[in-house]
């Protein structure tokens, strides 16, 4: 199907919260039955980690990580600089409706802020961030994956990709942001536009993201291919295939 640039109204805009209801019944069951959420102290499999419970119920801190204050950038060594008059972001592949957003379209879009933890997996985890940006869900509600999609790849404009299961994508703290304590998402960080997984080790979330292809099976990504975890649950300290 041939991929379209959008300008977004209130009927699409409606129609986003109804596929979202949607994609939420279709993959409810898988999204419940993930570690981050179904992993406890008093089943199979225990949650690796310390501290007080988050909003989920697992450890603050997973198992073998530090708390920083600061912010570490890790990369591929390259900072594309994209201005928001040119940054576009494509969702295509095994969709009903592949689109092509530009930056008016992605903010038109509803707007979610969050708070969340970022677990690198360099053994770094800084705690409380606050961060503004468009939910997953809402893009692929957008774009409706068709039946037979179970997976996403997600590309930035350095060249870098990273997969991850729709039951993992589709969770409401999975954002595309723009913003980070109150202020533009810095170029070294990912800006414009980078995503953020919460509940994965970081690098599940492309920086500067450009497109995302909905995939009927999985598919490794750069550091998959390299000999990380296919799957990256923090919570059984889960960094390396």
């Amino acid at each position: 199907m041939e991929e379209k640039e959008t300008t977004l109204d209130a009927g699409k805009l409606d129609r986003i919260v109804e596929a979202r209801m949607k994609l939420k019944r279709r993959f409810e069951e898988a999204m419940q039955n993930t570690p981050s959420m179904a992993d406890s102290a008093d089943g199979p499999n225990k949650p690796l980690g310390s501290g007080p419970p988050n909003r989920h119920g697992m450890p603050k801190i997973p198992k073998s990580q530090t708390v920083t204050q600061k912010w570490p950038v890790l990369d591929l060594g390259y900072h594309p600089n994209i201005p928001i008059q040119k940054w576009q972001l494509a969702l295509d592949g095994e969709v009903e409706h592949p689109i092509r957003l530009k930056w008016d379209d992605f903010m038109a879009l509803p707007q979610t802020d969050d708070v969340s933890d970022f677990h690198c997996v360099t053994t770094w985890s800084k705690l409380d961030m606050a961060w503004k940006g468009v939910r997953f869900a809402d893009l692929a509600a957008l774009v409706m994956p068709k039946d037979k999609a179970t997976h996403v790849m997600c590309y930035g404009y350095d060249g870098y990709s990273t997969n991850l299961s729709l039951e993992e994508a589709l969770k409401p703290d999975v954002l595309l942001v723009h913003t980070v304590e109150g202020k533009p998402l810095p170029i070294e960080h990912g800006g414009p536009v980078r995503m953020i997984t919460p509940q994965l080790y970081a690098w599940k979330g492309s920086k500067w993201i450009k497109r995302i292809e909905f995939l009927a099976g999985n598919r490794l990504g750069f550091w998959e291919e390299r000999g990380y975890s296919n799957t990256a649950y923090p919570w059984r300290n889960d960094r390396y295939s």
